[in-house]
């Protein structure tokens, strides 16, 4: 069921080849979005409607505060104490990424400063039944002063998502949407007109998201299918490693699950049993479909094999269910997170660990990082020069623009200087 590969010569470009096929693979159609983006932008709520009515047999875009009540009334009281069990856990890691205002001066009392401006607005993209990305997404934008927070969230089978609305109303969101697809990121953008859209969601919203950049911001990372990447030895529980695999496969057909790892015994149990645990899940049907395209177990013979292999993956969760990690976490380079040890499972991450489960996949790994407050601010600079500060600096920078032939730079920087 799931292919093995062993590290000989050309193991690199086997690989890559092998994570090529998933990221470049075969494209769906989504040119369809172009022209719904192209309607909402004219035609603005008659076309959202036209396209909620189409494929979500939607009507009533703004739900009432009477529905989205009774909605959240009908919750499970033991779903409301997760939720706030993970909002409190997230809310107190994201509340250290705090960043402070830089403020300089030198010697002729020049004053720089750079500060860090919360955006106005920002519009969270919301799958249907899933509270914790609404928790991931909004919870750093609140820490980081955004005051108008948008949630667009699809009905599911033509119903509130109670758990949603709960998280919404304990992050403060009073703006909320029923709308899904490319139709809501084009009603973020050109009709609610926020500053930046985030959230995860289906090739046609991330293709939605694409082309409604530039008009708005999006994330600075590829928050794709879903992957992990396990280091696992002799040592490691087979269970521990079966679950993980299953537990990341079952999040879509496109999800990537990875073992490496030097113990062949280990490599036959897995291959042995990953069937047999596969049976009584729910999602079987799409567990065994993404192992079966996209599971891949890579059987090493060192530790240098094993960090190379690693850093070309670039995963979005690493595991290292070993027992002498610490010899490879300052080797590691490219990845969303590390989930190190064998008591920190990935899945606890997506929930309530405390840190982002949005994270970069697709390879990005390589040069981007997980959601964070930075996604919510802008930075502007401040200049304040004195009297003496833009002759002694202005000198040289007059040097500098009239060596680029950009006279009028120089002559802008002269008419404030008394020595000219």
């Amino acid at each position: 069921m799931i292919k093995v590969f062993d590290y000989k010569n050309n193991y690199i470009q086997k690989l890559i080849k092998f994570l090529d096929n998933r990221r470049f693979g075969k494209n769906v159609n989504t040119s369809i979005v172009t022209k719904i983006l192209k309607d909402i932008k004219k035609n603005k709520l008659k076309a959202l409607i036209k396209y909620e009515k189409s494929f979500s047999k939607n009507s009533e875009i703004v739900p009432t505060i009477n529905k989205i009540n009774q909605s959240v009334k009908s919750l499970d009281p033991k779903i409301k104490r997760s939720i706030d069990f993970a909002y409190n856990r997230i809310y107190k890691f994201h509340s250290k990424q705090k960043i402070k205002n830089i403020l300089y001066k030198d010697k002729f009392r020049n004053k720089l400063e750079y500060k860090y401006i919360p955006m106005q607005s920002v519009g969270i993209y919301v799958p249907a039944n899933l509270p914790s990305t609404l928790l991931m997404n909004a919870i750093p934008a609140k820490i980081a002063g955004v005051k108008r927070i948008v949630l667009a969230n699809p009905k599911l089978n033509g119903n509130l998502n109670p758990a949603v609305l709960y998280a919404a109303k304990k992050i403060g969101i009073k703006e909320i949407y029923s709308m899904g697809g490319a139709q809501a990121i084009g009603s973020l953008a050109y009709i609610q007109k926020v500053n930046k859209i985030v959230g995860p969601g289906n090739i046609y919203v991330a293709r939605a998201k694409k082309e409604v950049f530039g008009d708005v911001g999006i994330e600075g990372m590829i928050a794709g299918p879903s992957e992990i990447t396990i280091v696992a030895d002799k040592g490691t529980n087979l269970d521990e490693v079966l679950t993980s695999m299953i537990g990341q496969a079952e999040h879509d057909i496109n999800s990537q699950c990875i073992l490496i790892t030097k113990d062949k015994k280990l490599i036959k149990n897995v291959q042995k049993n990953i069937k047999v645990k596969l049976k009584s899940l729910p999602r079987k049907k799409i567990a065994s479909k993404s192992l079966r395209n996209n599971g891949l177990i890579i059987k090493a013979s060192n530790d240098k094999q094993i960090l190379d292999i690693i850093n070309e993956i670039a995963p979005e969760h690493l595991e290292l269910n070993i027992h002498n990690y610490k010899k490879y976490l300052n080797k590691i380079h490219n990845v969303g997170s590390i989930c190190i040890g064998k008591y920190s499972p990935m899945a606890v991450t997506d929930y309530n660990a405390g840190t982002n489960h949005v994270l970069p996949t697709l390879g990005s790994a390589k040069f981007s990082s997980g959601l964070n407050l930075n996604e919510f601010y802008k930075k502007i600079s401040y200049i304040t020069l004195s009297k003496k500060g833009v002759e002694k600096i202005g000198e040289y920078a007059t040097y500098l623009a009239e060596y680029e032939e950009l006279y009028g730079h120089a002559q802008s920087i002269r008419s404030r200087m008394r020595r000219k």
